[in-house]
């Protein structure tokens, strides 16, 4: 900023349009959340049973140790006593300095303002003391089951980043100066920005993180060459198209997972893995699942099986004349390949050569961080809805991952939006992440019944199919790939899970990163690393202890181990056949449809 324009005068004019612009949103905003849909408080946050239960142990504590709540006490008085000591101090002396800060890094406080402004450096501070002291009464806090505990720790560190200053315009230094800097069109431009994601999702608060307007699927995003070569309620089957003159002749089919839809895996050709395995010389199919709507009440688990998993094989195996098909999950589309290898063991059914497992859960014993969802109190409320509506609205689930991430995917998004007046960034994997879909009803349950909370697969327990299905039926070549950060599928549960699988040929790939951008790795980069360690018999962090690192991309293992179980290489395939006519062009339609 140059000096005249840091001494330019205010432009009244301009501060009067700005006005007049924020009364016409202001009526747009309150038409806005007129449509606001109404969520059942169970859904809103956990049951006032962990607060009584948090309360009645912290009364207990207070009764049979008071010694130890008073020296919590006293450690934080006398930090913030000293703080505001010291500050009044600087100003006497006729400093306008802040005192010395020793807070940390921490980037939501990057404005150099934080730490230089006896202003704003004094209310971070205070707010740094407030949010250590409070952190520190749960973590210490006896007289708690772990689960219950542990869902207090996290539900009380959402309510310390709700209150950040940084979330705040009064107590936030760069929204501020950046009001001042633009005559106030930065608020003007924020109030918009609010309007306009409010209009978006129906009086719903939503943050827009990726400019809608940027990207089209189909268009520059999942671009990859392919043809949709079948179709029926649940899925389309897409073929790409060969990028080499031969192929291995063992065909491979990828089922993403039905939270979101299947372009994560082909944003754009640079980090596109559908892109890089046509590349490597496979014939590739992908299923793109169906966005569903009330009609779809009654799918369960068993219909994915039956019409998804089991019905994509068939016809693969009848396009190309194969006997046999390696395939892939991801997520949840990993965690129903196992209960659909388990079905295919027990009915003598050997069409898998190979399975290859991303982000799976099949041990739910340990759920990570999403399990402070998968109480009773949640899952009620859930079923609940579900009942009501005939499917579990995307806007749930995108709620729900959005909130184990609140700091990069609520607030600092809001921030930039809201208050800095900025457009969304037109990136693609937000965009994707936006694109979220909705679940059936009794899938819905069955998941989180069956799996998440009682643990039926991992215990041999589950029924579907009229079967009762078992980890232990796989015998299949296994190859899991988990990522080391990922706050979806925890990747030591992924291991346990791996672990009591029937396979004798088992591969465990640990990939730096999270659930997304540690299998979004395209060797290119050159970005993650990845852990391995042939030896599946210890229990995971021994296998971490001994686990080799290597340096890039885990693609290129996986592909070295998938190509020795894919057959001899055979002339390139166009995708169909006289039976499978071209129904549409890859991505299809129904990644487009029900949004």
């Amino acid at each position: 900023m140059t000096t005249d324009e840091t001494d330019a005068p205010v432009d009244p004019s301009k501060l009067e349009e700005n006005l007049a612009k924020i009364e016409v949103l202001s009526q747009r905003l309150v038409a806005a959340l007129s449509h606001q849909r109404q969520v059942a408080p169970s859904l809103q946050g956990p049951s006032p049973e962990l607060y009584a239960k948090a309360a009645a142990a912290y009364w207990q504590e207070m009764m049979s140790n008071p010694s130890k709540i008073f020296e919590q006490q006293v450690s934080y008085w006398g930090k913030t006593l000293k703080h505001y000591i010291d500050s009044q101090q600087q100003l006497a002396q006729g400093k306008l300095e802040a005192p010395e800060d020793e807070s940390g890094p921490d980037p939501r406080f990057s404005s150099p303002l934080w730490r230089s402004h006896p202003y704003f450096n004094y209310i971070k501070q205070q707010y740094m003391f407030s949010s250590e002291a409070i952190g520190n009464a749960v973590q210490e806090l006896d007289g708690l089951e772990q689960d219950d505990k542990r869902r207090l720790e996290y539900f009380s560190k959402q309510i310390i980043d709700l209150m950040s200053p940084t979330n705040f315009l009064a107590t936030n230094p760069e929204a501020l100066e950046r009001a001042v800097e633009t005559d106030g069109q930065s608020l003007v431009d924020g109030l918009e920005n609010l309007v306009r994601d409010l209009e978006d999702h129906h009086g719903d608060f939503v943050v827009n993180l990726a400019d809608k307007d940027a990207f089209k699927v189909g268009g520059n995003i999942g671009t990859t060459e392919g043809e949709v070569v079948f179709r029926n309620r649940m899925f389309e089957l897409i073929q790409y198209a060969p990028a080499t003159d031969k192929q291995y002749a063992t065909p491979l089919i990828i089922f993403p997972p039905w939270i979101n839809k299947f372009y994560i895996l082909d944003l754009k050709p640079q980090n596109s893995l559908i892109k890089w395995i046509t590349e490597q010389g496979y014939t590739l199919f992908v299923v793109s699942w169906v966005n569903p709507d009330a009609g779809y009440a009654d799918v369960g688990m068993s219909n994915y099986i039956e019409e998804g998993y089991l019905a994509a094989m068939k016809e693969v195996k009848a396009i190309t004349g194969e006997k046999q098909v390696n395939v892939v999950g991801y997520c949840i589309a990993g965690t129903t390949l196992a209960l659909t290898l388990s079905l295919m063991k027990q009915r003598g059914d050997d069409t898998v050569k190979s399975a290859t497992f991303f982000t799976t859960l099949t041990d739910f014993s340990d759920q990570g961080e999403v399990g402070v969802f998968l109480t009773d109190d949640f899952v009620d409320g859930i079923e609940a809805e579900v009942t009501e509506r005939g499917y579990l609205d995307s806007f749930y689930m995108s709620r729900t991952f959005s909130f184990l991430r609140s700091n990069d995917l609520i607030y600092r998004p809001a921030i930039r939006s809201y208050m800095m007046g900025e457009a969304p960034p037109a990136f693609d994997l937000l965009y994707w992440n936006g694109d979220s879909t909705n679940l059936p009803a009794k899938m819905s349950v069955e998941y989180l019944r069956k799996l998440c909370q009682n643990d039926e697969l991992a215990k041999g327990e589950i029924e579907l199919c009229d079967a009762r299905l078992a980890l232990s039926d796989i015998d299949v070549p296994v190859c899991a790939i988990a990522c080391e950060t990922d706050h979806i599928a925890a990747w030591k549960s992924s291991y346990r899970g791996v672990q009591q699988m029937g396979s004798k040929d088992k591969t465990f790939i640990l990939s730096e990163s999270g659930h997304i951008a540690g299998i979004v790795n395209p060797p290119s980069k050159k970005k993650y690393g990845h852990y391995t360690n042939p030896d599946m018999t210890v229990d995971p962090d021994a296998w971490q202890a001994a686990a080799e690192f290597n340096e890039g991309s885990w693609w290129p293992r996986w592909e070295s181990w998938l190509r020795k179980r894919s057959g001899k290489k055979l002339d390139a395939r166009t995708p169909g056949d006289s039976s499978h006519p071209a129904l549409a062009k890859a991505p299809g339609t129904y990644v487009v449809s029900g949004k």
